[in-house]
């Protein structure tokens, strides 16, 4: 009698088992598109704040060239605007942007509406600013409508100090 009930119990724990295997594949189907889709977000936003932090980095690089004695830097022809716009470019190139779709200007602190020369000497020890912008469109991994794309940018403010570099 002790048989029959034991053989009873272990195909009743074997049948359960078989039907919960069952409610955890389905359990998983629920699951993992919300946890795929949660995984695919986490990417885009990161390469969001990413791209955000290489376009401030190349700001900041660019003014402080721009801040330095330019003597004998820009190739002839060249003005430290455009050495200080394809610096900035370059680097963000080397990151990964397409360096067509990434906007350099060059403002005056004061009045944001003018261009700043920074080869002027007139300019020297004012204040200017740069900024550089990218749309999300041409760094994010998945296509954005263009109804819903945004401008990425960074400003930073330097003297235009010219100072010297040391040997």
């Amino acid at each position: 009698m002790c048989r029959n009930i034991r053989s009873v119990a272990d195909r009743s724990v074997g049948t359960l088992l078989v039907q919960r295997r069952g409610a955890v594949a389905v359990e998983f189907a629920v699951v993992a598109p919300v946890l795929i889709g949660v995984m695919f977000a986490m990417v885009a936003l990161n390469r969001a704040f990413e791209a955000q932090n290489l376009l401030s980095t190349a700001a900041r690089e660019g003014a402080r060239f721009a801040s330095m004695d330019r003597d004998g830097m820009p190739e002839t022809g060249m003005t430290g605007n455009e050495k200080l716009s394809e610096d900035i470019k370059n680097f963000l190139a080397s990151n990964g942007l397409d360096r067509d779709s990434v906007f350099v200007e060059v403002k005056d602190h004061e009045d944001p509406s003018q261009e700043f020369n920074i080869d002027d000497p007139a300019n020297d020890l004012k204040l200017f600013e740069v900024h550089v912008s990218v749309d999300y469109s041409a760094v994010s991994f998945t296509p954005v409508a263009s109804n819903s794309d945004y401008t990425l940018d960074a400003v930073v403010v330097f003297r235009n100090g010219r100072a010297t570099l040391s040997d």
